[in-house]
């Protein structure tokens, strides 16, 4: 070891500390930057030389090198904001995206979404965010996670009414009718109607109504009616399509009869829609009090346009409709990693697995991979007052090892002036 040495020694100063300062400039150029999570350089010593001494064997150092750069993945507060697309995570779980066509997974804290003209959730350089899919019958899909997407430019087709549902009370203290129901005379033959709309396979709508006659004590017929014209009869008269019977015990519950049909087949509408068959269920009491529908219901509905995407707390995007149907598409899924520090950054604040990274534990929101926060966005994790800080020492450390090059490059000077 030599006094040149010592040049070497306080170039590598002056090298890791130029890295640090990149570092810091990074991290403060990304103050405002959605989802950005900072940075910090960690510097190591270089291997020592070996010298010998009236002592004995000793070590000298050579310098200082940079060991790594980590990422700190703490967790960044939340700016609230007006879009419903807009999302935040709590928690250590990362947003999924792809590339439109590609195969590579990417992750991302920034979640400032929106739908693209496809009906595609994405990100604003387009890469298109997975999630898993409900099936028809409203439960959640299984598989790998999947592009999220909302067909924005149809209408939903109608769904025929194949079911009714009637809360009622029937007033025990009615009179019983003498003779039973009459359609030409409903008002005279009945104790008590209730009329509901259903829906046809086109959309259309037709006027159910159903007709309550007590014929004995704790007996009571229903008789569901519609107006001939609709199916071809009279117009004008009334059509009976269904009938049955109510019984109740002593208390006023019923006991037989919580469910019916209508007559099959009758139901052929002169609309052009196809004949359909509907089930009735009866949710009936009979107390001595005024007969009312305390609820009814059917589950059909008309055709109907998109109006609003939503996505709500637990990451389930709802498509909701003209026609009032409120359709659950997809659920965001979230990916969590064993060792975030092993991620590779891939610009436009998107990160790549590695295998330092392990393999991603993916699945929907919840308390292991992070709750999300709609209407927020995380913002960058920097502290401002801290790089600072580090700004400061940085460049004295640098300012330091370029001192050790011109009081070496001075000795120097002075040993080649011993010559003279």
């Amino acid at each position: 070891m030599g006094i040149s040495s010592a040049l070497y020694t306080g170039v590598s100063g002056l090298n890791t500390n130029g890295n640090a300062m990149s570092v810091l400039g990074n991290n403060i150029a990304n103050t405002n930057t959605i989802g950005f999570k900072s940075s910090r350089t960690i510097f190591s010593d270089l291997l020592s030389a070996n010298i010998s001494g009236s002592g004995g064997a000793s070590q000298v150092g050579r310098g200082t090198q940079l060991s790594v750069v980590d990422n700190i993945f703490s967790q960044g507060t939340f700016e609230n904001t007006e879009s419903n697309t807009d999302l935040a995570i709590e928690g250590d779980g990362f947003f999924i995206v792809k590339a439109p066509g590609g195969q590579q997974d990417f992750y991302t804290r920034a979640g400032a979404f929106r739908f693209n003209e496809q009906g595609f959730l994405v990100n604003p350089e387009g890469f298109r965010v997975q999630g898993k899919a409900f099936e028809a019958d409203g439960t959640l899909g299984i598989g790998d996670p999947a592009e999220i997407r909302v067909d924005t430019g149809t209408l939903i087709p109608a769904r025929p009414t194949s079911e009714i549902n009637l809360t009622t009370n029937l007033d025990s203290n009615a009179p019983v009718v003498a003779g039973g129901f009459d359609p030409l005379n409903p008002m005279g033959t009945s104790s008590y109607a209730t009329s509901i709309p259903v829906y046809d396979t086109l959309g259309n709508t037709h006027l159910l109504s159903t007709y309550f006659t007590k014929t004995d004590a704790n007996e009571w017929q229903w008789n569901t009616v519609v107006d001939g014209a609709e199916i071809g009869g009279t117009p004008g008269d009334l059509t009976v399509v269904g009938t049955g019977t109510l019984e109740f015990d002593t208390g006023g519950n019923l006991t037989s009869g919580q469910s019916g049909s209508l007559i099959p087949g009758v139901l052929t509408w002169v609309n052009g829609a196809s004949t359909q068959d509907i089930d009735l269920s009866f949710n009936t009491t009979q107390y001595s009090s005024d007969s009312i529908v305390i609820s009814q219901g059917q589950n059909g509905f008309g055709a109907g346009s998109l109006v609003r995407i939503a996505i709500d707390g637990d990451g389930i995007v709802t498509a909701n409709y003209s026609n009032g149907e409120r359709i659950r598409v997809a659920q965001i899924a979230l990916a969590k990693f064993p060792n975030t520090n092993g991620l590779t950054k891939e610009g436009s604040n998107l990160y790549a697995s590695s295998a330092n990274s392990g393999d991603p534990r993916v699945g929907v929101p919840g308390a292991e991979l992070g709750k999300i926060f709609t209407n927020a966005l995380e913002q960058s994790n920097v502290d401002l007052a801290q790089e600072f800080v580090k700004m400061i020492t940085t460049q004295r450390g640098f300012q330091a090892n370029s001192r050790i090059i011109t009081t070496t490059d001075e000795m120097l000077g002075e040993l080649i002036n011993l010559k003279r």
